[in-house]
C-alpha cells in the first residue's frame, strides 16, 4: 500500500480506484466522513486509512445505510448506539434481501417458463398477486 504522502494518492486517483466522481469525495468530506491530509498547496492526500474507511462508507451505502447513520456509527463512541445503528439497518438488509430473492424467483420463473407469454401463467400471476396482497389476477 503507497503511504499517504505518495503525490499519487490525489482525490483523481482514489476516486478512480473506487469507480467515484472525485466531488463524491469532496462531498464526503464536507458530510464528516472523511479527513484526508493536505499537501503542498492545501492538495488532498490519501492514507491507507482513508481508503479502508471509503471502502467502509461504499459497503455502508450499498447495505442501505444513509450517510448521517454512516457519520454516527464511524464517529461514535458509543458502543451502544453503534449497536443500535447497526441493528436497525440489518433489520432493513434483511427486508430488502428477501425482495431481491422473490424478484429473482419470478425472473426466473419467467426465464423458464413454457407459457408464450409468461404473464398469462398462473403461477407467475400467483407470483405478482402476492407482492399486492391479492389472489390472483384477471388475464389481460
Amino acid at each position: 500500500m503507497k503511504s499517504s504522502t505518495d503525490p499519487s494518492m490525489t482525490i483523481g486517483t482514489i476516486a478512480g480506484r473506487f469507480g467515484l466522481a472525485p466531488h463524491v469525495l469532496r462531498h464526503w468530506e464536507s458530510a464528516g466522513l472523511l479527513s484526508p491530509l493536505r499537501g503542498a498547496g492545501g492538495r488532498r492526500r490519501y492514507s491507507s486509512d482513508d481508503l479502508y474507511r471509503i471502502a467502509v462508507i461504499l459497503r455502508a451505502k450499498e447495505a442501505g445505510f444513509s450517510l448521517k447513520d454512516i457519520q454516527d456509527m464511524l464517529n461514535t463512541r458509543d458502543p451502544l448506539e453503534r449497536r443500535d445503528i447497526l441493528e436497525r439497518r440489518r433489520t432493513g438488509l434483511i427486508r430488502r434481501i428477501a425482495q431481491a430473492r422473490t424478484s429473482l424467483d419470478m425472473i426466473d420463473h419467467a426465464l423458464d417458463c413454457d407459457h408464450e407469454d409468461f404473464t398469462a401463467c398462473g403461477h407467475f400471476q400467483a407470483m405478482v398477486a402476492g407482492r399486492i396482497g391479492v389472489g390472483t389476477r384477471r388475464p389481460l
